[in-house]
């Protein structure tokens, strides 16, 4: 039978168009290469009676082969598709444990003993022990505490509604982890009762054109379905008379009202106006505007000028400490305007909504999600909120959105043309180039290489030349035949995309460590400071910042990366200070062996979405990464960075 990692491992190699090498595998699976192997020998066991096996090769990595595809497919349902419902998985790995005993302790009001865990799970005392200082952490972020009894045991102590949040965070949303909630001797609703519940959901919020996004529209459903399992246990959620009077004056409070009082009839449970008030304030805050079209005066129906000035706020400290040259975009500041304005009320109840995208915002816009920290900091120096993870990665949707408009729009690049052969090919290169790149590009001139000295060579881009010029400049250089061919117009395309040459702006030899042997976050982050303070390129309040803003949301993306960086700008210049590491550390939830330490000049009027997206560029890219990992001197370390 599988346990969870070589779950994991099946379903990369499943994945994989081809080969793939052990040490992106234990990237992926966030496990050491060793482990990796380990495990591929079992798998690999397991396999060969059911219709596959995995071919191994030296260099290249691993690929999954199948033989008889019947015996495989067959296989595949037992283990993918029953494996989540199966009553006799034990949780056997730390992680599956941990969610055992929160999911254990969520559902029951009652003392247990460490003993009876201990034998539920078939492991020792000493280990429970240690899981629950996991378990305790992460409770922590729910407001929810481990009450310890001598003699009775253990049980959870928290506000009824961080409770129920915590709920459908551990039981309801995780779907396909184990234990599945019927495991533990829950008595759900029926698959019936909760479509009755969905069904006059659905009537009521269309009668009253209240808009609900599909994870909205479950998310209700779900805490609807647990406020009737609480209220069962006599376990009800309190409002102070002020809140309650501030819900029940909202439209949200009445069609709450209609929505409850048909579940009454239709379930036969009796919900308090404090209950029906709780289902309203997840209305209030799960409202969306269907339509971004409008017009501007219609949209003005739905602004507060409260919030569009917390909006401008968030937007102009982005751009301050992030130059994505996103300052001005309208359709920004109208789309937090409206997410903000029911996102609110969530905040202020602690009903943050769980964001089953966010591990795929933080990997793939992490700079989005950069923004999306950086206004939570706003909204907490502003309101005294603070706002969750999940919050945060559906704000960095927005910024995301506005940094791709921003990306279609760009202003086209400058360059000069230099050709040694006279007006005529000068010429045709020129317009060879504007019928192929349009606006991309821009040509600011053709001139002959003995003028290039009296040039203003900082008003250009980037210099494309059909002779080799040997002295430095300080703009790159692109290198083509008079007729351009293919490969021409291939160099040109990526200089147009991510300018490579740029990276040498932004690091040196000083400013590279490789192959060191750390063991924490905090070693590395202490070690290049002291460098960087060395240099003179940072002070004493640096390493201070970059915990900061550690402390909100670790760095680290995947892929064996963390670009750590200063919670407000520090420094007079731009840099990175890359760090690589003989062995992963633990980085957050992550393992991370390639450091890359990014500084912002302060009070910078600088667009610098083009530098994110070339540093993001380089990072995404697994197979660069590993070769970066393999780099033990400097130069090997530009060559990669620039192939």
């Amino acid at each position: 039978m599988l346990n969870t990692r070589m779950t994991a491992i099946l379903r990369e190699l499943m994945g994989a168009k081809s080969c793939i090498t052990g040490e992106q595998l234990a990237a992926a699976i966030d496990v050491t290469s060793r482990t990796i192997r380990n495990d591929m020998k079992e798998l690999d066991s397991i396999l060969s009676y059911h219709g596959g096996n995995i071919r191994s090769k030296r260099g290249t990595g691993y690929q999954l082969m199948i033989e008889d595809e019947q015996a495989f497919l067959h296989f595949l349902k037992e283990n993918f598709q029953r494996d989540s419902n199966r009553e006799d998985h034990i949780p056997s790995v730390p992680e599956e444990r941990v969610q055992y005993l929160i999911k254990r302790l969520l559902l029951t009001d009652q003392y247990v003993k460490l003993d009876h865990l201990a034998d539920e799970m078939f492991i020792s005392k000493s280990t429970i022990q240690n899981d629950l200082r996991d378990v305790k952490k992460l409770l922590n972020l729910y407001g929810i505490a481990l009450e310890k009894r001598p003699n009775y045991g253990i049980k959870l102590k928290g506000n009824e509604v961080n409770l129920r949040y915590c709920m459908s965070e551990y039981i309801f949303n995780r779907a396909g982890t184990h234990p599945d909630i019927n495991n533990l001797g829950v008595s759900l609703l029926t698959a019936e009762e909760m479509q009755v519940i969905k069904d006059i959901i659905l009537k009521q919020v269309k009668d009253h054109s209240i808009d609900l996004s599909d994870i909205s529209l479950n998310n209700l459903v779900i805490h609807i379905a647990i406020a009737y399992k609480r209220i069962q246990n006599s376990n009800y959620v309190s409002l102070s008379p002020a809140q309650l009077q501030e819900i029940t004056s909202q439209l949200e409070y009445d069609v709450a009202h209609r929505i409850i009082k048909n579940i009454e009839y239709k379930l036969d449970v009796r919900f308090p106006d404090t209950e029906i008030a709780y289902i309203a304030i997840h209305l209030l805050g799960t409202r969306t505007m269907a339509n971004l079209n409008l017009e501007e005066a219609e949209l003005q129906e739905y602004m507060d000028d409260d919030i569009h000035l917390l909006s401008k706020k968030i937007v102009d400290s982005i751009e301050k400490k992030l130059g994505l040259g996103i300052g001005d975009d309208k359709e920004l500041l109208v789309s937090l305007n409206l997410h903000l304005k029911p996102a609110l009320y969530r905040f202020r109840y602690k009903m943050n909504l769980r964001n089953p995208m966010l591990d795929e915002i933080k990997a793939t816009f992490p700079i989005a999600f950069e923004g999306g920290i950086i206004a939570g900091v706003v909204i907490k120096e502003e309101l005294n909120i603070d706002i969750n993870e999940h919050e945060i990665g559906y704000i960095a949707l927005h910024i995301g959105a506005a940094m791709e408009r921003r990306t279609l729009s760009t202003i086209p690049k400058k360059c000069l043309i230099v050709c040694a052969s006279g007006l005529g090919s000068a010429k045709l290169l020129s317009y060879k180039l504007q019928s192929v790149f349009g606006t991309k590009i821009r040509i600011a001139g053709t001139i002959e290489y003995y003028k290039l000295q009296d040039f203003p060579i900082q008003s250009v881009d980037f210099i494309i030349s059909t002779i080799p010029i040997s002295e430095a400049i300080s703009v790159p250089v692109i290198e083509v035949n008079t007729f351009l061919g293919h490969n021409d117009f291939q160099k040109i395309e990526s200089q147009l995309k991510t300018n490579q040459s740029q990276t040498t702006n932004y690091t040196s030899e000083d400013l590279v460590f490789l192959q060191k042997k750390f063991e924490t976050r905090e070693e590395v982050l202490s070690f290049l400071t002291e460098r960087l303070m060395k240099l003179g390129l940072a002070s004493e309040s640096f390493l201070e910042s970059v915990l900061e803003r550690e402390s909100y949301s670790p760095t680290s993306f995947g892929n064996l990366v963390a670009i750590p960086h200063p919670a407000i700008p520090q420094t007079n210049t731009t840099f990175w200070a890359v760090c690589t590491l003989q062995k992963p550390i633990k980085w957050g939830d992550k393992r991370v062996q390639f450091i890359c330490l990014l500084s912002i000049e302060k009070n910078s009027t600088g667009d610098f979405q083009s530098m994110y997206n070339l540093l993001g560029s380089l990072l995404d890219d697994s197979t660069k990464v590993q070769q970066f990992l393999k780099c033990r001197t400097y130069k090997e370390f530009i060559q990669v960075l620039h192939e």
